[in-house]
Formats: structure tokens, sequence, C-alpha cells
């Protein structure tokens, strides 16, 4: 007969009680885990898009995504001459908010030269631009339609196409222009205002042609790491191959929401060994008598270890399932995306067996030093 078992049969109410809010709080470090993965994959996803081998940007910075990068518009032509350029085009990165159907929508606008690298990759429905002005495409999650207008600016812009998983690294849809409708957008000005900077500086307010990176294709035979060199030296300009270009994503901009999401989970992990251990203890008391007798009619030590030990590591298997079941079936009304990875469930798991091993420390001394004399008493 298996002591634990019975003993979880006759106390099936609370033991299930706890299950539940063992695996609520075991689903919620899963969901910690998969946000931080999903925000990885997004934040990666938009550059691996634009299928750059080398990023060219303003001297001295590290590429749109970290900071602010800003160039003449004619430096794609100086980048296209070099030797080893397959093929080169010039994109404009800007947050924006727009009003549709009554809410206000934040998009990251990306505008690009049709048919030279940094457009949007295989669409998931509708048409490229095909027009030199007002067309766009957009990410699904943005909520545009095929063919539905769309005011940015002062002008109307239709919606050609749909792209997938395809956002910011805050989380904002992308919606893709040409690069002149993305320009007039970034700096056309209010009538009275444009007159007024029109007055002050003729020059500077018709100077709209400004870019914040070109995105470089490589021929086969040429090296990422020796041209982002030659661009340095003889152009004055920073360059960095698409995998510097990721690294700096990973290091700079996701960093601090890696250390705050890793926080909390740590911080969730040890509560939820706090409350498996109090839990094993609670349940150790309640059973004082049965184990004092157990121990009176000579059951060895090692039995009331079995039992303790038995019933904590149910209780986070049967969590942990029960979590992940959860968040599986949640994870569509979750606002950011939750990528799952099988070596992150693995070491979750051992972590979770660690934890109940921890937690029933507690019990199980509580347990062995029950005296057998009390099974006797009133």
């Amino acid at each position: 007969m298996n002591l634990s078992l019975r003993d979880v049969y006759q106390n099936l109410g609370k033991f299930l009680l706890t299950c539940v809010g063992v695996s609520l709080l075991l689903g919620v470090v899963m969901g910690m885990i998969a946000i931080y993965r999903g925000l990885v994959d997004e934040a990666l996803g938009l550059a691996r898009a634009m299928k750059a081998d080398v990023w060219v940007v303003e001297g001295g910075t590290r590429g749109p995504f970290a900071e602010a990068s800003r160039m003449p518009g004619d430096t794609r032509e100086g980048i296209s001459s070099l030797w080893g350029v397959e093929s080169a085009g010039s994109v404009l990165f800007q947050n924006i908010e727009i009003a549709h159907r009554g809410t206000t929508r934040r998009l990251m606008l990306i505008g690009w030269e049709p048919g030279r690298p940094g457009g949007p990759p295989t669409l998931s429905e509708g048409r490229p631009i095909t027009r030199s002005h007002y067309e766009a495409i957009a990410d699904r999650r943005a909520g545009f339609a095929i063919g539905e207008q769309v005011i940015m600016g002062r002008n109307t812009f239709a919606i050609v196409g749909l792209v997938e998983n395809l956002v910011a690294s805050g989380g904002d849809p992308v919606i893709f222009t040409t690069l002149r409708d993305a320009q007039r957008l970034q700096f056309e000005l209010e009538p009275s205002a444009a007159r007024r900077e029109q007055a002050r500086n003729a020059a500077a307010a018709q100077n709209t042609d400004s870019i914040n990176a070109v995105l470089v294709r490589l021929k086969s035979n040429m090296s990422p790491q020796v041209f982002a060199q030659d661009v340095q030296r003889w152009k004055r300009l920073s360059a960095m191959s698409q995998t510097q270009q990721e690294d700096v994503l990973a290091t700079s901009v996701i960093e601090r929401a890696r250390k705050q999401i890793g926080l909390f989970t740590s911080i969730l992990l040890i509560v939820s060994m706090v409350i498996i251990g109090l839990i094993i203890y609670t349940m150790t008391i309640d059973k004082k008598r049965p184990i004092a007798t157990l121990k009176l009619i000579g059951a060895p030590d090692s039995v009331i270890v079995k039992l303790i030990l038995q019933q904590a590591l149910a209780m986070g298997m049967i969590g942990f399932i029960t979590g992940a079941i959860l968040l599986r079936l949640g994870q569509d009304y979750f606002p950011r995306r939750l990528v799952f990875e099988t070596s992150d469930a693995v070491a979750l798991f051992g972590i979770v067996i660690v934890i109940c091993l921890a937690g029933s420390v507690i019990g199980v001394r509580a347990a062995l030093k029950i005296d057998p004399a009390s099974a006797l008493s009133n």
C-alpha cells in the first residue's frame, strides 16, 4: 500500500487546491520566460527580416535600433560604388501614433526603396507596393485589413499587403511605406510652421533627404567584416555586420528587460519554494498522529521520508503540467508574443524538482522529530 497515495485520497480537496495554487505560480514563471524569449525573437526578427549583410550608419553610432543615426540621402550611392556590393538600400525608421477606428495606435514606420534591401519579407496576404506614393504594408497585429484606408500625417495610405510577426523591440507593429513617403511623414510640418521655417532658413527647410541607415548585401566572395572596415576607413561612417547588429540589439536594447524578467523569475521561484515548503510542513503537522503511529509500530524513517517526498514531488509535477496547459490556453490573450522552447521547459522542470526536494526538507525534519509516544496521548 502506498501511504502517500492513501493520504492524498483522504485529503483530496486540500491537495488539489494546493496544486492549483502552485500551478498558477509556476504558470507565471513560465510566462515570464516565454515573454523574454518572445521579446528577443521580436527584436532580432525585425533586423533579420531586412536580410542585410552589413548595416552602414552615421559615424560614431551603433545603428538605428540603439541610438539616433542620420545621414544624407545620397550616402547610398557612395556605398553602392564600393567593390563587393551586390545591392544597397536606404531605410528610415520612426515611431508614429495614428488615430484609427476611434483608438490611438502606435506603430514603427519603416521607409525603404522598393526593389532594394530593407523591405518587408514574404507577404502573408495582399501584394507588394507598386506605386511610388500612398501605399503601405503592415504587420497583421496592427489590425488593418487589405484595402483599408489609413491616415498618417496629412496623407491617406492604402494597406495593400500584410506580414506576420514583424514588430519593433518595444512591441509596436511595423508598417512599411516608400522612403519618400516616410521622409515626408517625418519632416512635413504644418503650413504655418513650414512658412516660419522657410522664412528662417530656406535651405534647411527644403532639405528632407535624410536616412537612418544603408543596408548592404554583398557578393558571395566578400567578407562582411572586411567590407565594414573599408567603409569606416574610407567613408568615415560606422558599419557593422548583421551579427554585430544583432549583438547590439541583444546587449543594448533588450538587456534591461532581460535583467528585469530574470529578477522577477528568480523571486517567483524562491516564493514557490517557500510556499511548497510551508504546504508540506502543514501537511506533515496535520499527519502528526498517523506518523507517530507508524513509528510506534516500527516503521523505519525511510518510509516516512518517502511519504513526504512523494507528495512534494507529485505537487510540483502536477503544478508544472497544469501551469503549462493553462499558459498555452491563454497565450493568445497576452499583449506580447510568447515563445516556448523545449530547453526552457526541461530546465524549469528540473528546477521545480529541486525546489520540491528543498521545500520538503522542513517537513522531513518535523516528521523525524515526532515522538512515537504521542500516538498514545489524547
